[in-house]
């Protein structure tokens, strides 16, 4: 456990019913004069945007959409939709959206230059300065992006995913309104719940775990255990859509206090080559990595924690090892309830490219030194032919 640790927050969240009112408001008070809103054309064709527009609306400022993101986007991508918001002129930035859409968003409150833009910062993050403020508005119960300081672009010519951390990136503002996720489609409530297990059992069980990160990890993890089948199963299950997205606020808490390991590090791979969606290559990952991780007696000591924290149905387990395997046993359980894929099979992803995953999974080592347990070259080769 780290012997300093530090959080750094929003300015401002705002949450329960019609939070997102509180958009007007900010607005004015923050005296905008043109608003730039990110957000994607599926988000705009599920009819999400309008609860958010409505609100820009109400404020009675100028505003220009901006959602020409394809899914999991490459940095130029990025940098294409941040070069149109820079002519826009916007001086706030509203995003509704997944991960990738909030984290375009807040690598454009950050690259309101010509100076440097976003390949620059995938090797010399710490060089972008806040430039606009921005609200955030999460679109699933996932992703975490609406709290962290990280922005994941897709880096083509080295066939992975790579993470740009800067502090500045954190946003200003935070709106979670459950309406958002009400009319989810299944298969993508479950991706990027599974999302949000493994950024809390991810940030429990690392090296930089530590006071701050291990309330909001272990809270979250309760809250999705315990809520995420019903949140994907029932379109009317509000109190619990409500909890899962405070779960991955949490999630994302934990991430910017502590860190993920070894499950994000060799799913970066997957997303990067085979556009597999994150969530789901996480998921595919998990309960493997967890198994491996769990050899290391501190993450199974930890597990055993969880189960006490989250189990509230018939304890049944005594032993720490009884604990452990319980906990993983449930992701599993998750992972099969939510038909998600448990291999990368369905993705006709071939065995011949397992020297190239591993050897890409290797290069995440920001992510693998916080594994408590050393992840080597033939460890990743393991743990890559298990779900293959």
């Amino acid at each position: 456990m780290l012997k300093q640790y530090s959080l750094k927050l929003p300015h401002a969240v705002y949450g329960g019913d019609d939070a997102m009112e509180q958009i007007t408001d900010i607005l004015k008070t923050n005296g905008a004069k043109k608003v730039a809103i990110f957000t994607d054309k599926g988000i705009e064709k599920a009819g999400l945007f309008a609860l958010p527009e409505a609100a820009v609306k109400a404020s009675g400022v100028d505003y220009y959409v901006l959602d020409e993101l394809p899914a999991e986007p490459s940095y130029e991508a990025v940098q294409k939709l941040i070069d149109e918001f820079k002519r826009s002129g916007a001086d706030f930035i509203v995003a509704c959206g997944g991960g990738s859409v909030m984290d375009a968003a807040k690598l454009a409150s950050v690259l309101v230059t010509d100076d440097y833009g976003v390949k620059e910062l995938l090797d010399t993050p710490g060089m972008a300065k806040k430039c606009v403020p921005i609200i955030l508005i999460p679109t699933t119960a996932g992703t975490g992006a609406e709290v962290t300081p990280n922005a994941i672009v897709a880096v083509p010519e080295r066939e992975l995913k790579v993470g740009i951390v800067n502090e500045n990136m954190i946003a200003d503002y935070v709106i979670l309104d459950a309406r958002m996720i009400k009319n989810l489609p299944r298969p993508i409530a479950a991706a990027t719940g599974v999302d949000a297990l493994a950024h809390c059992i991810e940030c429990f069980t690392g090296n930089k775990a530590n006071p701050f990160s291990d309330i909001y990890a272990l809270e979250g993890l309760d809250l999705i255990l315990n809520n995420i089948e019903k949140t994907c199963d029932d379109p009317e299950a509000m109190e619990e859509k409500n909890r899962m997205q405070i779960a991955a606020y949490y999630g994302g808490l934990a991430i910017t206090a502590s860190g993920t390991t070894a499950v994000h590090a060799l799913s970066y791979p997957l997303g990067g080559k085979y556009h597999i969606a994150h969530g789901v290559s996480n998921a595919i990952l998990l309960a493997p990595v967890m198994r491996f991780n769990s050899e290391d007696p501190e993450v199974k000591k930890r597990l055993a924690l969880a189960y006490d924290r989250c189990c509230h149905g018939e304890k049944n387990c005594e032993t720490v090892e009884e604990k452990c395997a319980w906990m993983i046993r449930r992701i599993e359980e998750i992972v099969e309830h939510l038909d998600i894929p448990k291999s990368l099979k369905s993705f006709g992803v071939p065995e011949e490219d397992l020297e190239g995953l591993v050897q890409a999974g290797m290069q995440v080592q920001r992510l693998l030194t916080n594994n408590r347990r050393l992840v080597t070259e033939a460890d990743a080769r393991a743990l890559y032919l298990e779900i293959m």
